[in-house]
């Protein structure tokens, strides 16, 4: 690893710490030439399924753009940047977990509704608004009369066996 301040090959880790829920590690590290100090993170690489949009184009998964979804559904409420980094973490690991090289944008636009559910229910409604294009403010009404009728989707997910016991909140 190179020094960003002198540029030197050299640097020593002094502390690593599991970052991201586990799926990041986290290292301090000293440059051995200018002792300056910095930190590095390091992830495995994974190949992401490919999407299968509603029109049958096929593209590649684009995180910042599924952040950038969910951040604008969130714009103005009360939701941790932690929060939306978790989110995220299970949204991916449910892309991996699925094993295909392909998903269709449905199942992933429903991943997003279930964590905004779980989220912030506002939100949830805006980004349903969007992604199932409602037309008049019935769809509106009916989606949140179902909203206020369905179970969490963390619940959901435990019925389906899609997360493990450590990603349950307390």
């Amino acid at each position: 690893m190179h020094c960003p301040f002198c540029d030197a090959e050299d640097t020593k880790v002094i502390d690593s710490r599991l970052a991201n829920q586990g799926f990041e590690v986290r290292r301090r590290r000293e440059c051995l030439t200018c002792k300056e100090r910095f930190t590095t993170f390091e992830s495995a690489e994974l190949v992401m399924p490919k999407l299968i949009k509603n029109d049958g184009r096929r593209e590649p998964f684009n995180e910042d753009k599924l952040r950038a979804g969910i951040i604008r559904a969130l714009e103005k409420r009360p939701v941790s940047s932690d929060d939306i980094e978790s989110a995220m973490g299970r949204i991916k690991k449910c892309l991996r977990g699925t094993g295909d090289r392909e998903v269709t944008a449905e199942n992933l636009g429903q991943w997003v509704m279930d964590e905004l559910r779980d989220l912030d229910h506002v939100a949830y409604v805006r980004f349903a608004s969007v992604y199932r294009s409602f037309e008049d403010m019935n769809a509106f009404r009916e989606e949140i009369e179902r909203l206020e009728q369905a179970p969490t989707s963390e619940q959901h997910r435990s019925q389906m066996n899609l997360i493990d016991d450590d990603d349950r909140k307390p």
